[in-house]
């Protein structure tokens, strides 16, 4: 196994606002895609990688208190950080130093109320 993540989704409850404020923060460009009844913002990512949407999902509910998916932040978080604070978001943990190789991380909440970490190697 090459990584336990095969997909993830974060639950909005306006999925147009929820896309607005991840293109903002990650300076990318989100796929909208319908599936039935399920909408959804898919964030860009190579086929052979685990990847992940936005969704809106009548049994799904933004939470600042489940699961915690890290998402990757570039080569500096910090530079997400300051695009969290002007998109809306709210930083929980700052820019956290792991130690050795292993990187930074940080925690905030989106605009929907999830709880979302962010990993960089910087």
């Amino acid at each position: 196994m090459h990584s336990p993540i095969t997909w993830f989704e974060l639950p909005t409850t306006d999925l147009a606002r929820a896309t607005a404020f991840y293109e903002r923060i990650f300076a990318c460009k989100l796929r909208a895609e319908d599936m039935g009844d399920i909408r959804m913002a898919i964030f860009p990512h190579d086929d052979r990688a685990p990847g992940g949407a936005l969704v809106d999902m009548p049994h799904m509910k933004p939470s600042d208190n489940g699961t915690l998916v890290y998402l990757a932040a570039g080569d500096d978080l910090g530079e997400v950080l300051v695009r969290v604070t002007e998109a809306g978001g709210q930083i929980l943990m700052p820019k956290t130093d792991l130690g050795g190789d292993i990187g930074f991380i940080a925690i905030f909440v989106d605009c929907e109320g999830n709880r979302v970490g962010l990993h960089s190697p910087h």
